[in-house]
């Protein structure tokens, strides 16, 4: 039996977990389910799961969590140390899936007492790759990609003949303004952006994939889980989102992933990895599918690609930089504070203004980060106020 840990089991990513742990009960055991608030969810999982102990983050629902809990004879805990000792409990397998700068700290006590981790975390390898991936080589710890995009590319470089690889390629559904004008981009409102064509993602994701980021933050990921440079890295806009990675191998030969646009796939890959266990997903079905499509993406209107391959190659903090003025510039549009086209725009003022910096601790990663979000935050307020 397998012993599991999820950090952020309430998400998008870690809800998708629990299924497929509810799903197959006699192969995992579950140690921790660390949630940010919502206390009943977490608590309806535990129960679910027998977990040993459920965690929330935030100590002010301590109480309700404690008291769906009673008599179960599950352990109940909250604050940030109580989620820092629930990933540094022992476990086999951990998902890492809490959102944002804030699962550094638990993504890395993980990483340091070893086991089989997943990152769902973006910001995990786009802010603090190098801290991460030293505190890896440290405590031999092995990293399972679970982006659908990633894990094609670790699926499709199975046979470990990695120096025969020439490129790899990440697809891209384009969004919901694949096909939109600028004009179009520039009066598009947070309801508009949030309306993904074909996956279903958190809000922050979501307007991330909108503007692109999202795949400029995997070119980084990319980057760091298989050692390879900015430009082995291709980007291709694939609407259908069928086929997730490809390898270009250096005898010509390309080997692809496909499968339906369900997380569920690649969380499965990583829960039973190196073997296979059954889902519910969708079978992919390539002949009512028809066609798929494959186009480079636009520069003009996508230049989040270009900055984050920019911070890919500035190194130190740059991609640290990159990561927090997005977020603070993805809220402040959520909030209508800001246009669409504001994002992209802010985060590049945010890393000119900032300019190069060495983040070799994760204290230099979360100075950076509250820097960065500061100074975010003010290029919003002049840009909410000069559109007033």
């Amino acid at each position: 039996m397998r012993t599991v840990t999820v950090l952020g089991s309430t998400g998008s990513v870690g809800t998708q977990t629990v299924e497929l742990l509810e799903a197959n009960p006699d192969r995992y055991r579950v140690r921790a389910l660390v949630a940010g608030r919502n206390a009943e969810l977490l608590a309806r999982q535990a129960i679910a799961l027998r977990a040993e102990i459920a965690v929330l983050a935030d100590p002010s629902g301590h109480d309700t969590l404690r008291d769906a809990l009673a008599g179960t004879g599950i352990e109940v805990a909250s604050g940030h140390q109580a989620v820092m000792e629930a990933a540094s409990r022992k476990a086999d397998w951990t998902m890492c899936a809490i959102v944002g700068a804030a699962g550094l700290h638990s993504a890395l006590a993980a990483i340091e007492r070893g086991g089989a981790i997943v990152l769902a975390n973006k910001e995990a390898l786009v802010c603090a790759g190098d801290v991460m991936l030293r505190a890896v080589a440290r405590a031999g710890a092995t990293l399972l990609p679970v982006d659908s995009e990633h894990n094609a590319i670790f699926q499709a470089m199975a046979d470990g003949n990695r120096a025969a690889v020439e490129r790899i390629i990440l697809t891209a559904s384009g969004g919901p303004f694949r096909l939109a004008s600028l004009e179009e981009m520039r009066a598009a409102r947070p309801e508009q952006a949030l309306r993904h064509p074909v996956w279903s993602m958190g809000a922050k994701i979501s307007i991330d994939s909108a503007t692109m980021m999202n795949k400029g933050l995997e070119v980084i990921e990319a980057a760091r889980l298989f050692d390879m440079t900015s430009d082995m890295i291709d980007v291709l806009v694939h609407p259908q989102s069928t086929v997730h990675g490809l390898v270009c191998y250096q005898d010509g030969s390309v080997l692809a992933q496909l499968g339906s646009p369900d997380m569920r796939v690649p969380i499965a890959h990583t829960l039973a990895w190196p073997h296979r266990i059954a889902t519910s997903s969708p079978r992919l079905d390539l002949a009512s599918l028809g066609r798929l499509e494959f186009s480079h993406p636009d520069p003009l209107r996508f230049p989040a690609l270009r900055l984050a391959r920019a911070a890919l190659q500035a190194g130190g903090g740059v991609p640290t930089l990159l990561s927090a003025a997005n977020e603070v510039a993805v809220e402040a549009f959520l909030a209508r504070r800001i246009g669409f086209l504001d994002i992209a725009e802010i985060v590049e003022d945010v890393v000119t203004k900032m300019g190069h910096c060495h983040a070799d601790s994760l204290d230099d990663v979360i100075g950076l980060d509250q820097r960065a979000r500061a100074i975010a935050g003010e290029f919003c307020i002049s840009r909410a106020a000069a559109a007033a």
